[in-house]
């Protein structure tokens, strides 16, 4: 059963549709999940990963290792970590590809947008704000305007 009418179903038009994503689309795609520490602080599972957060690689060849990000490449679906590198048969370095999804947020980049985001997202404060459940005085002061 379909349950989003949104989404295809289709193996076919998903992979198209991933593969043919415009840039906005995919820096939301290519977001990454915090530390256990920032998750805590901030209330907040994940977000799009962006150039100078310091991350650690929880997957791969180059597991447990750390470093800031250098290079977001939205194009490739993939992130460049400083000093996580290889060398060439010619002598030259070349950065390694690692997918954001295989890397752990241990300190963001935080800058005015950031902030908003990581308000915006917080799930505690959403709950507070008593979203959801309607108290009893509120449906007896809406009786006493009509």
């Amino acid at each position: 059963m379909k349950f989003n009418a949104a989404k295809h179903s289709s193996r076919r038009k998903a992979r198209k549709e991933h593969f043919q994503a415009p840039s906005s689309i995919r820096r939301k795609i290519m977001s990454a999940p915090l530390s256990n520490e920032l998750q805590k602080k901030y209330n907040v599972r994940a977000v799009p990963i962006r150039k100078g957060d310091e991350v650690q690689i929880v997957r791969g060849l180059h597991k447990e290792r750390d470093g800031k990000v250098t290079q977001v490449y939205r194009k490739k679906y993939v992130i460049h970590v400083e000093r996580i590198s290889r060398e060439k048969n010619n002598g030259a370095t070349v950065n390694i590809g690692i997918h954001p999804s295989k890397v752990v947020i241990t300190k963001l980049h935080l800058d005015p947008d950031r902030k908003r985001l990581l308000a915006r997202k917080d799930r505690l404060a959403t709950t507070e704000k008593g979203k959801g459940k309607i108290q009893e005085s509120e449906v007896t002061g809406a009786a006493e305007l009509d």
